[in-house]
């Protein structure tokens, strides 16, 4: 394998599909076997923040490139490091190892939980869930596993490995794959040890970090079997599919602390407290009332009227968007996707507007339809296309149709 710039190469791409196949069979699962696992709402809403959280992962890329680049060229101890068997390996348990501490502190440190939480806000446990990732989280990730460019792994082999080790953790968000045989649970993460670590039961809080081996948690006391049913979510989330909200709620309410600190020194340490404290001017957060099955509150909102044939031809364009992005075969320029990312925000941010009747809802989807229209045919060349550009017009042209006439607001 050669060492080619992240830029070029996107292990995603690879990766998308496949878990678009897990999906789908997962669905036609719950519907061939009746179980209500999926909703649409979240279903829809997790979906929208995993096309958004790929626009970053472009961006990472670029900067794991680069950074993790000089810090190979320069420091590595070992010269040449091959993607053989045995070194694939190491490198895979070298990742697990780094994540379960990021994993962990996730959960302890104030700054990494404001990344970490949209993830662990969806309230249910399905592929749709491995989807709702922050945008924030691959940022900060990054940031610990530099150690492995010094031991001499190359950039895109850690870029490489960590899409991998992503699409591992991405197999455990089910219900519908019971505990599996003694020896499997003891060594690997299995989707029942994730359900536990979804849990906000008492007893499941802050347990199993793994996310390939689940020996870390037994080894250093982070490990709960599961027992009791398991109730998901997370306390304090925000009651909104809007992903700008569900990425960035916990920074605000930390954010919101600060400002209200008096003392200047507390305005930077409440970033990385541990969950839970608060500058010595403010009152201490009441004790947590543990959620259970009597008491959960679940997102529960009004979507506009015939909404799901059109947000399922959404996520389907958007989809065909998100590759165009993040493909490294696309023709397009760096600052067209740029463009191409905001249009793909635009449109998952409108989604939460579908779901929610919001008022602004009309205007911007209108909007965002006459914005993508003249984007995909300057970017795509869709002139010398004219299959493409016919099918582009007739959906659009239907999405304005269906905007008009159904997504009017009554309030």
């Amino acid at each position: 394998m050669e060492d080619l710039p992240v830029s070029t190469q996107n292990i995603y791409t690879l990766l998308t599909p496949l878990a678009l196949f897990f999906i789908v069979v997962e669905v036609g699962l719950c519907f061939y076997y009746k179980k209500t696992l999926i909703t649409f709402a979240e279903a829809i809403s997790n979906f929208g923040t995993a096309l958004g959280n790929q626009t970053v992962n472009v961006l990472v890329a670029a900067g794991v490139y680069v950074l993790y680049g000089y810090l190979w060229e320069n420091f590595r101890l070992i010269d040449n490091i091959p993607m053989n068997v045995p070194n694939f390996l190491l490198l895979l348990l070298g990742i697990d190892f780094i994540f379960y501490w990021v994993h962990r502190w996730g959960h302890e440190i104030n700054i990494l939980w404001a990344a970490h939480s949209p993830h662990h806000s969806a309230q249910e446990m399905n592929f749709f869930v491995a989807l709702r990732a922050s945008v924030t989280q691959r940022l900060f990730s990054f940031f610990f596993f530099w150690p492995l460019t010094i031991i001499g792994f190359r950039p895109f082999d850690i870029y490489m490995m960590t899409g991998i080790h992503l699409f591992i953790s991405f197999l455990h968000h089910t219900e519908l794959i019971p505990k599996l045989w003694r020896w499997v649970e003891f060594i690997f993460t299995t989707p029942s040890h994730h359900r536990v670590h979804h849990g906000v039961n008492f007893k499941y809080l802050d347990k199993n970090y793994g996310e390939f081996l689940i020996i870390w948690d037994r080894l250093f006391g982070s490990f709960e079997e599961e027992t009791d049913k398991v109730i998901y979510g997370m306390y304090g989330q925000a009651q909104t599919w809007n992903p700008i909200v569900i990425n960035f709620h916990y920074y605000s309410i930390l954010w919101k602390d600060a400002v209200a600190a008096s003392n200047w020194w507390d305005k930077i340490k409440i970033w990385f407290m541990p969950l839970g404290w608060r500058p010595a001017n403010l009152p201490p957060k009441p004790p947590l009332q543990e959620i259970t099955l009597q008491n959960q509150h679940r997102i529960s909102t009004v979507a506009f009227p015939h909404a799901k044939v059109y947000l399922i031809l959404s996520a389907i364009f958007g989809i065909v968007l998100m590759m165009l992005i993040i493909n490294p075969a696309s023709d397009w320029t760096t600052l067209q996707k740029m463009i191409g990312s905001g249009l793909l925000w635009h449109l998952i941010i409108n989604w939460s507007g579908i779901l929610e009747s919001k008022r602004w809802l009309l205007m911007s989807e209108i909007t965002r339809i006459l914005l993508t229209v003249p984007v995909l045919i300057l970017f795509t060349n869709l002139m010398d296309k004219p299959v493409w550009m016919a099918i582009s017009i007739v959906y659009h042209f239907y999405c304005m149709i269906w905007t008009a006439r159904f997504f009017r607001s009554k309030s």
